[in-house]
């Protein structure tokens, strides 16, 4: 009977850290058309897992805020206006006039723990080498984590034909990423310019991710790049398709009760035809 507690207890701890390590998603909204009609509607996706694929919903209780910037303005969603499906979270966007609008949705804090090599994977897998490094070089690369996490996510929509200066609105999120043209005026070949922001404050050499997919779904392999000293990187728009952009801000802390780690995400998508 011990020997079979023992096991129960194993297979429970061995579900919570699984768990917990699933939890370690990426987050990106993914409205249905990146270009609508001007008073229309758009199903707006929150997608809790891949570019392609949901793996967890988010529920109201875990919203910071969910922000529409159009031509009037920008303007707060009512929660009651957030949906949820199965493992998705949805939303609707109704379109005003023409312009290049900006939907944003940051998420309160939770807690995750993992034990080290847990940890250290999730590092190499979820694009935070520097902090993987600096595990390694100190020692703690088998000390266990105990991390609060936040997920701050951001979509481009051009309405009509008429795209305008919104694109570069910043939500003041955690962690965000901020545009400096708009993407809905450059052509394939081009490079788009994204700086990076950590509490307002530009971030020099930070690991970045991008990715997408083209018209028919098909992934475009991830690669990588890095801000420059103004916070400052080149996203090379060489097809047509459906983009994103990523970044992880993992810091260490001191002095906190619940964590040693803190962890701001951020995401952008938009397109290009």
């Amino acid at each position: 009977m011990r020997t079979l507690a023992r096991a129960t207890g194993i297979s429970a701890l061995a579900i919570i850290v699984a768990s917990g390590v699933l939890a370690a998603h990426d987050m990106f909204l993914r409205p249905t058309t990146h270009f609508a009609a001007e008073r229309s509607t758009v199903l707006v996706r929150l997608l809790n897992g891949t570019f392609s694929k949901s793996e967890n919903s988010i529920t109201r209780d875990r919203l910071a805020d969910v922000a529409i910037v159009s031509p009037s303005g920008r303007a707060a969603l009512d929660t009651a206006q957030w949906s949820i499906a199965g493992d998705t979270s949805t939303f609707t966007l109704t379109t005003g006039a023409a312009g290049t609008y900006v939907l944003g949705t940051s998420t309160r804090p939770r807690i995750l723990g993992l034990p080290p090599k847990d940890f250290n994977q999730y590092l190499a897998d979820d694009g935070m080498p520097d902090e993987l490094a600096a595990r390694k070089k100190d020692g703690t690369i088998s000390q266990p984590s105990k991390e609060r996490y936040h997920k701050h996510v951001k979509a481009l929509v051009q309405v009509g034909a008429r795209p305008d200066s919104g694109y570069k609105t910043v939500l003041g999120y955690p962690a965000e990423i901020v545009p400096l043209q708009n993407p809905y005026v450059l052509k394939v070949g081009a490079s788009l310019e994204v700086r990076v922001l950590v509490d307002g404050k530009t971030v020099a050499n930070q690991f970045i991710q991008y990715g997408g997919r083209t018209p028919t779904e098909e992934r475009v392999a991830q690669r990588t790049t890095r801000s420059n000293a103004q916070g400052i990187a080149r996203i090379p728009l060489d097809r047509v398709g459906t983009y994103y952009v990523k970044f992880i801000d993992m810091q260490r802390l001191k002095g906190d009760a619940d964590a040693n780690y803190e962890s701001k995400w951020a995401t952008l998508t938009f397109a290009v035809r």
